[in-house]
């Protein structure tokens, strides 16, 4: 004869249930804040402010605004180093409010940081 447990406790189906509606809610709230990373805009300033670099949550360059009087046409390579620094710290200002906020949502629904 086989024992039973009542629903909700052990492995029963009643656990497997909640844990199912728990991983749909996640997987939903991921959705939704993955839309939200990618409608994000980001704005970043390099050289002093000198290059603007505009920057979309899928890691796509809107704009790039150059200062006139940074653009010396006998150090051309300044305004390179410039507008490189300026490009990676876009890339990687989206890249981490996207690892924070995924970590948060992960966190919130109790699942190990990493394990998606």
């Amino acid at each position: 004869m086989k024992a039973r447990l009542p629903q909700g406790m052990g492995g029963g189906p009643g656990n497997m249930g909640a844990m199912m509606r728990q991983v749909q809610q996640f997987q939903t709230a991921r959705e939704e804040l993955s839309a939200d990373l990618e409608s994000r805009e980001y704005e970043i300033k390099a050289g002093g402010g000198a290059v603007t670099i505009k920057i979309d949550g899928t890691s796509r360059i809107q704009e790039i605004n150059i200062s006139p009087e940074i653009i010396d046409p006998d150090d051309p390579e300044t305004l390179q180093d410039i507008i490189v620094a300026g490009v990676n710290e876009a890339f990687g200002r989206v890249e981490s409010v996207a690892a924070e906020e995924m970590s948060a949502l992960a966190k919130k629904f109790g699942i190990p940081e990493g394990a998606f």
